[in-house]
């Protein structure tokens, strides 16, 4: 039995295939961390802002929890300051508890970062 051109095809497509799928993923990966890195920068040089505001609207974005892995949970609040101007900030879950929609006070962030919010009452 030989060879047929299929086989020969196979033996060699086939590695380079599994290479070019291998570089996607590693590229994927790298330009996600160097995107990352360049949020964690940005947000290190951006001033720390205090200002008054209130909160707009809140949401979660759920993944995972497929199979045996456990699902994760983010937590996005939409943020109005006084010009108008929105910003969804990530926050904790424990902020995000604490947190309604229509609750007015003074608003603390450092770029895309969190850093807290002092409740002073609710437009409600």
């Amino acid at each position: 039995m030989g060879f047929s051109p299929f086989d020969d095809f196979m033996f060699t497509a086939v590695p380079i295939i599994v290479f070019v799928i291998f570089a996607i993923v590693i590229v994927v990966f790298i330009v996600a961390g160097v995107k990352g890195i360049g949020q964690w920068s940005a947000n290190n040089n951006a001033p720390r802002l205090t200002v008054p505001a209130q909160v707009k609207t809140k949401r979660t974005h759920t993944w995972g929890g497929s199979g045996d892995s456990s699902a994760h949970t983010d937590y996005y609040v939409t943020f109005q300051v006084e010009s108008g101007d929105r910003m969804e900030l990530k926050i904790s879950g424990n902020d995000y508890g604490m947190l309604a929609e229509g609750d007015l006070g003074i608003l603390s962030f450092q770029g895309t970062r969190y850093l807290g919010f002092e409740r002073k009452g609710s437009s409600k």
